[in-house]
Order: structure tokens, then C-alpha cells, then sequence
């Protein structure tokens, strides 16, 4: 893009937009530009019907028997492969299942018991801090496993990878600044060393195409709340390739995942495939919430989601360093689109006050402390005139100051 784009040209791009008709799928409150799909993603009316469904047809009249009239006890599965397409993984490699925590601590456990002579788990020092909790957690259940930091350990996490490695965490697109990593490189310099490798997916899966199968991934972990728009505390997944399907040895060996869970025999016995990765009941309803807003994926080109990722990401660069770049912001996200995922991060000394302000003129982003403003872009739903009139808002709350209000003033705990 050229030049500083105008109204006009902003509302050529809608019109040209070949998701536009997408955003009528889904349920926006008025007055509100949503820039935080990165961290829960807006509700769809095919979710709601989802959820009628299972609660009042299936639930209520079909009462326990819904467990095979309707399916339930397949769903991680069924999900799964339909999950499993938006992410480059062929069937009977993904489950849905649980919360990432848990999977965290489920698929490094199972990880490191296939590598029985390292000893170290190398993982990101900003990653997203449950990924480190699990990791620390994780090692602390193994005497003598070390968790490896980069940034802390080494400047770059390639340096980190050697022999005593057995397992890399590593997440796709960075929480907070949003840069993306080179999965296929970073895969196949793991495999050199001979560790594994996991790649969190919580910023990745349905804000753009991943190839899990293409890249030769081991394993890898994600949310569905955000760009899948599952619905708050929707259930995560698992991706395992197929040729480890045979050594999975997880230390949460609840009924779900027994080779015969209707046998109710003492003693446990690991059932085939993904399915060891599961544990215990699976929450009904949140599942057949993600079904509905999973069956919209099934109409879209990934490649053309991430197309006009990159061009709002772009625009909302382009306009806010052209209109507020003199009020102390700077950018965190990387400048090119291909380097980055579907938001951007600006740093400003008073962040919490600007987004405090920002949200209550209708324009929902976040903060992420110290001092990053992050705004999410999912362009299922958000336009470009969002992105218009978003850096307009931005743009007259540092300009007059309003983020100074009292307000907005950040709250300290009393101690």
C-alpha cells in the first residue's frame, strides 16, 4: 500500500472484500469496534443454535441415552479432524479435549518420556506464562529436568537446541508482539538434535494457514476461544503425528483414554491413537458450542483469511504511525505481515490508561503489562472502516489527553 490511504479508498476495501458477508454470521453489540478476537472471539449465531440444540432437544429429551443418539462420546474426536483441517493436520491426528494447561503438562510429559536420556525442556522466556508454569510444573514432577530459557539462557532458542534436549516448546506467533516463527526451520533444527518439538497454536489456529503435517511437527497445542470463536473456557486440542502415536505415554491416564472405557477393569490400559491423549469426561455443551462455530470454517479459504489479515494489519500500521505517531507510541509488532500474525502491539508509557480509554469509547483491544496495547484483527469479522474508525478514536484520545482522566488511573494493590 502507497501513499496514506483515505475514507474512500478504506471503503473500496470492504467493498472489494471477498469475507465481508462473513460478519452478519456473527453477534456484534452496537457501538463497538472489537480489536480483541486475540484473546476471546466474538459469538456466531451458528454457536447459538449449537447450543439450543444439545441442551434442549438433546440434553432434555434424550436425556443419558444423548451420549450415543447424539454423538457426545466421539465429539473430541469428530472435532478434532474437523479442527485438524484448518491447522495442515490429516485425520486422527487432533482431539479436542481439556484446557491448553492441562495439554501442556500432558503432551511434554509424553514428550520427555520419549526422549528417557535428555533432560532438558527448552522453551521461550516471554512466552505466554502458563506455558512456562506447565513447563516448570512438568519438571518439577522429574528429578534432575531443567527447563531452558531463551532470552534468559542463550539470545535465540536455536542456540539452546543440542543433545540433552528432549523437547522444545515454542509458541507459533508470540502473545505479545505477535511475531511469527518459522515453523518448518525450527522443526527440522530440533529434529537434527533429536528433541521434539511443540508448538503452541493459541495465536495461530484461524488467524492463519498452518501446515503441521508439511512441517514434520511432533506435537502441538492450542485454545479454541480466540480466532476459532468457541466461546469463552472453550475446549483446547492436541495434535500428535501419526508415527507417535505408538510410544504416547501421558501421566493423566483418566477413563476416556482406557482402550476400553466401558469395561470399568482395574488397571489401565492406553487406548490407540490420539485418544491417549484424552483423560475425563468432556464438557458437552462447550463442545457443541465450538461445533457450531467450527462448521463456519468450513466455508473458508484459509489463504484468504490471511490475506486480508495482513491488509488490515498493514492499514491499522500505516494509519496509526501517519495520526498518532507523535504521541509517544512506538511499535512492538514486526513491520512486515509475513513476519507477524493477525494483531499488532504498540508500547506507550501510559498503556493502561490509553486502552482504559479507548474501551470505553467502544474500541475493545488490551493491555498487556508493562506498557503494550494490543489489538487483534479477525477478519471474519473485522473491516476495514473498523480499522478507520478505530485509529480515529486512538488518535483523539492522545491527542486531547483523555486518557489522563482519573478514571483511567492504573489501581495499586493495598498491601
Amino acid at each position: 500500500m502507497t501513499g496514506i490511504p483515505d475514507l474512500a479508498s478504506v471503503e473500496a476495501m470492504d467493498a472489494a472484500d471477498p469475507l465481508r458477508s462473513m460478519r452478519d454470521r456473527f453477534v456484534l453489540p452496537d457501538g463497538v469496534i472489537y480489536l480483541d478476537g486475540n484473546s476471546l472471539g466474538a459469538a456466531s449465531s451458528d454457536v447459538f443454535s449449537e447450543i439450543e440444540n444439545a441442551a434442549r432437544r438433546e440434553w432434555a429429551q434424550d436425556l443419558i441415552r444423548a451420549w450415543n443418539t447424539a454423538g457426545w462420546f466421539d465429539m473430541p474426536v469428530e472435532l478434532g479432524d474437523q479442527l485438524g483441517r484448518l491447522i495442515g493436520a490429516g485425520s486422527g491426528q487432533t482431539v479436542v479435549c481439556d484446557t491448553t494447561s492441562i495439554n501442556i503438562y500432558k503432551v511434554l510429559h509424553a514428550a520427555l518420556a520419549m526422549r528417557p536420556e535428555r533432560s532438558v525442556i527448552v522453551a521461550e522466556g516471554d512466552s505466554f506464562p502458563t506455558d512456562l508454569y506447565m513447563a516448570e510444573g512438568v519438571a518439577s514432577t522429574r528429578p534432575g529436568t531443567v527447563l531452558s530459557l531463551e532470552g534468559v539462557d542463550a539470545p535465540a532458542i536455536e542456540e539452546l537446541i543440542d543433545e540433552r534436549v528432549a523437547v522444545i516448546l515454542v509458541n507459533h506467533v508470540n502473545y505479545k508482539s505477535g511475531r511469527l516463527r518459522d515453523m518448518a526451520t525450527l522443526t527440522r533444527k530440533a529434529h537434527q538434535a533429536g528433541a521434539l518439538i511443540v508448538w503452541d497454536l493459541c495465536h495461530t489456529a484461524g488467524a492463519l494457514p498452518v501446515n503441521l503435517d508439511g512441517s514434520n511437527a511432533d506435537f502441538a497445542i492450542g485454545c479454541t476461544y480466540k480466532y476459532l470463536n468457541g466461546g469463552p473456557g472453550a475446549p483446547a486440542f492436541i495434535y500428535a503425528a501419526n508415527r507417535h502415536h505408538g510410544d504416547i505415554r501421558q501421566p493423566l491416564s483418566g477413563w476416556w483414554g482406557h482402550a476400553r472405557p466401558f469395561a470399568f477393569e482395574q488397571g489401565y490400559a492406553a487406548g490407540s491413537g490420539i485418544r491417549r491423549f484424552l483423560c475425563g469426561t468432556q464438557p458437552v455443551l462447550s463442545m457443541r458450542a465450538l461445533k457450531g462455530a467450527l462448521n463456519l470454517w468450513d466455508e473458508v479459504d484459509m489463504t484468504v483469511v490471511r490475506d486480508k489479515s495482513i491488509a488490515l494489519t498493514d492499514l491499522f500500521i500505516q494509519l496509526v504511525e501517519a495520526r498518532c505517531g507523535a504521541f509517544g507510541l512506538e511499535l512492538e509488532s514486526p513491520r512486515d505481515g509475513a513476519e507477524r500474525g493477525s494483531q499488532v502491539s504498540f508500547a506507550h508509557p501510559n498503556g493502561y490508561q490509553v486502552m482504559r480509554a479507548l474501551i470505553e469509547r467502544g474500541v475493545i483491544g488490551d493491555f498487556r503489562a508493562p506498557s503494550t496495547i494490543r489489538f487483534g484483527f479477525t477478519p471474519l469479522y473485522v473491516g476495514y472502516r473498523d480499522v478507520w474508525d478505530a485509529v480515529g478514536v486512538l488518535e483523539d484520545i492522545l491527542r486531547t489527553g483523555a486518557w489522563q482522566d482519573a478514571r483511567f488511573a492504573v489501581k495499586t494493590a493495598v498491601t
